[in-house]
Order: C-alpha cells, then structure tokens, then sequence
C-alpha cells in the first residue's frame, strides 16, 4: 500500500556538498534533528555507484520510519525498494513511471509554473503524489535549475495544486517560515543541511523555524 510521506523538512542529498563526512553520516545526523523524508539525488553517479548509495541509505534509515525517495531513477527505486522516486520535466513522464511501478510506489514531480501544474492535473487519478515546487530562491546546487520563482510564484502554484507542494530552491532557517506561509507543506533542503558543520543542528532550525 502506497505511504503517506511526512514531507514537511525533506533532505534532498548531495554527494559533493556532503564532503568528508559523507552522505551516510549527512543523512543520519540530518534525521536525528528531525528532517522527515530523504531523496538520494547524484546526477554525477552511474547507475551501478546510485544503486549502491541509495541502498546504503536504505539500510541506514531502517528503523527510523524516515522514507527513501530516489532522484530521476524508477529502475534505481524500485531496485533497492525505495518508498518513492521524484522526477524531473526530462525524466520518464509521471504516466509511465506509474504504469511500471503499480499503485504502492511515491512518485514525486518537479514544475516551476502553472502549466506544469495543469499538466499534472491532466494525469489519470494517483498519478502524482506530490509537487516539487522552484527554484524560490537562487541556488547553485542544480545547474539546470531555471530561474527563481519567488515566493509569489510559489504561492500561485500552491493555490491551485490538488496535491501537496513541497518547496526547493536555497531554503534554510532564515526564509522557511516565508515559504511555509506561501502554501508550502514540505521543504526540501539541499545545501543548508549537507554544508552545515551540524547537519542535525541545521535541521532541527529549519524545523522550528517553519514551526514544526
């Protein structure tokens, strides 16, 4: 049966801001300050080194009822048996991922605009589980990312989408009140957690910071 995920501070990895400490460390510091979800994302990575990461995450999470989500790979997700996987505008459409996957499977999609929005809507029932909404603010992280949206182009999307948002895009503890505000039900964090010196301090901030 398909989990209901607890998107509110969703740690989205990544292999080189994570440093020396690694994402293993990153990650279990990181859940322990209280973030909610973790997406392994490494566009760097083959197939074989994402299957291997991702199954260390798994393995690390076991236990703490935090969910697995893999960044663009259904054949990664559903290999190490992932809760979930989130796809981009240029990854497999939402459709087709769910047709393999089945019904239990999390499938979260990116969009940045209101027609991205509609075209989600246009996906059979169950499609989408949920929306990944931005860049809000300027990032470095993705090079690929397009431009900031701003929080007024965040709470458009969020105002008319049927299914949960969750915000990404240079969020930490100084700005996601603003953006839980907007219509945000989750933050996904990338940088401020995975450079902080405390990952686990760091997340434990955002969180309180958002008032959760």
């Amino acid at each position: 049966m398909r989990p209901v995920l607890d998107l509110r501070v969703y740690l989205v990895t990544d292999t080189r801001l994570c440093g020396k400490r690694g994402v293993l460390e990153t990650v279990a510091a990181a859940v322990a300050g209280g973030v909610t979800a973790v997406q392994v994302r490494d566009p760097q990575a083959s197939g074989r080194q994402l299957y291997e990461l991702a199954m260390s995450v798994r393995n690390r999470l076991a236990g703490t009822g935090v969910p697995l989500i893999v960044d663009d790979r259904l054949d990664v997700a559903l290999a190490v048996g992932a809760n979930g996987v989130h796809l981009g505008q240029g990854d497999l459409p939402p459709p087709a991922a769910r047709a393999v996957a089945g019904p239990d499977l999390v499938i979260g999609w990116s969009v940045t605009d209101l027609a991205q929005v509609a075209d989600a809507h246009r996906f059979p029932a169950g499609t989408v589980d949920y929306l990944g909404v931005g860049p809000v603010y300027g990032t470095a992280t993705k090079t690929d990312a397009g431009p900031a949206i701003g929080l007024i182009g965040l709470q458009s999307v969020c105002a008319v989408a049927a299914m949960p948002c969750v915000a990404i895009g240079g969020i930490d503890d100084t700005n996601a009140a603003a953006v839980t505000t907007s219509g945000a039900a989750g933050l996904a964090v990338v940088s401020a957690i995975c450079t902080a010196a405390d990952p686990g301090a760091a997340a434990l901030r955002i969180r309180q910071a958002a008032g959760w």
